[in-house]
């Protein structure tokens, strides 16, 4: 009687485990599926202020500094958001954006004592 109760417990246990192992799986693909439609989203938003020689720029920087690339990206998205652009913007004017933003984090420098 031991024994099946032991095996009753057990199948309970494999139970609940795979429910919970579903629900994750589904939170999972749930996030995702909100990642896919804010990424969308946001490559809407880039298409219709970018020419298309910057997103071909924007598209090469972020092979080498992915970092700095989003932080340009959502620079522009809430400019365009907020209705501060007035015109689409160009690779010169890109360029110019992002010697900005690096110029800034290589002011770095180290002083021997």
């Amino acid at each position: 009687m031991s024994g099946e109760l032991d095996a009753i417990k057990q199948r309970r246990l494999e139970q609940m485990q795979q429910q919970q192992m579903q629900q994750q799986q589904g939170a999972s693909a749930q996030q995702a599926a909100q990642h896919q439609q804010v990424e969308e989203a946001k490559q809407s938003i880039l298409r219709n202020i970018l020419t298309s020689e910057a997103k071909e720029r924007l598209t090469t920087v972020k092979i080498a500094r992915p970092q700095l690339v989003e932080q340009v990206e959502m620079q522009l998205i809430s400019l365009a958001q907020s209705g501060q652009l007035r015109t689409k913007i160009d690779d010169a004017k890109l360029k110019s954006l992002l010697q900005q933003l690096q110029s800034k984090k290589r002011d770095t420098t180290i002083k021997h004592i």
